[in-house]
């Protein structure tokens, strides 16, 4: 064998040599903190603040409403009505009238502004009944926001996204819809802010057309 066959023999024993090392420290047991990080649990959310009664009187909202009857995709959608911190069932909030439902958070800045607009639409003579939906935001901070902003229409939290989930809401806020007579959902397009009760008024009337 020459030198220079010899020598390529060596470079392919070695090549050989290290591809099998590699492929012995992959397969290695690794060490219990490494084992820790990868199957370490994500952090919780913070706890949610205790809400107290005197917060719910600040908040002066008035009751969640129920009644028979109400679009099946809510039927038996439950959330904490704000009012009183009892389970509403969003379906019979929503039946026996048409109903405007505006889905807001704390964190959002639009719905800061819209809010107010809603609270003075739901005094004008005429205007159908509005319930809020409070997502992704903790409810001891939206009582806080309600009372601040001095609104006080019926507002329930969705704490588990369900009623979220149940209208097929976008992943954008504020947005709103309005939920028919006769039950059926009809979101306001396009989904903007609202910042005025005469805006609100027309969008409902615009998305009810005869369907009172």
């Amino acid at each position: 064998m020459n030198l220079r066959a010899y020598g390529n023999e060596i470079r392919w024993t070695i090549v050989v040599v290290v591809l099998a090392v590699v492929g012995v420290i992959a397969l290695w047991p690794r060490g219990a903190d490494q084992q820790q990080e990868q199957t370490a649990a994500p952090t919780p959310p913070p706890a949610a603040r205790a809400i107290d009664p005197a917060q719910r009187a600040a908040a002066a909202l008035q009751p969640c409403p129920a009644a028979e009857g109400g679009p099946a995709e809510l039927a038996g959608i439950t959330g904490s009505c704000l009012a009183d911190g009892r389970p509403a069932d969003v379906g019979s909030a929503v039946a026996g009238g048409p109903t405007l439902i505006n889905l807001w958070a704390t964190w959002c800045a639009p719905c800061r502004t819209e809010l107010p607009a809603l609270q003075a639409y739901a005094e004008q003579p005429g205007a159908i009944r509005v319930l809020g939906v409070q997502v992704q935001s903790d409810p001891a901070d939206g009582l806080d926001l309600l009372t601040q902003l001095g609104v006080h229409f019926p507002n329930v939290h969705d704490g588990d996204n369900r009623i979220r989930a149940a209208l097929k809401a976008p992943n954008v806020l504020p947005i709103s819809y309005v939920v028919t007579a006769s039950g059926e959902v009809r979101r306001i397009d396009p989904p903007v802010a609202f910042k005025s009760p005469e805006e609100i008024r027309a969008a409902v009337d615009r998305t009810l057309g005869s369907a009172r």
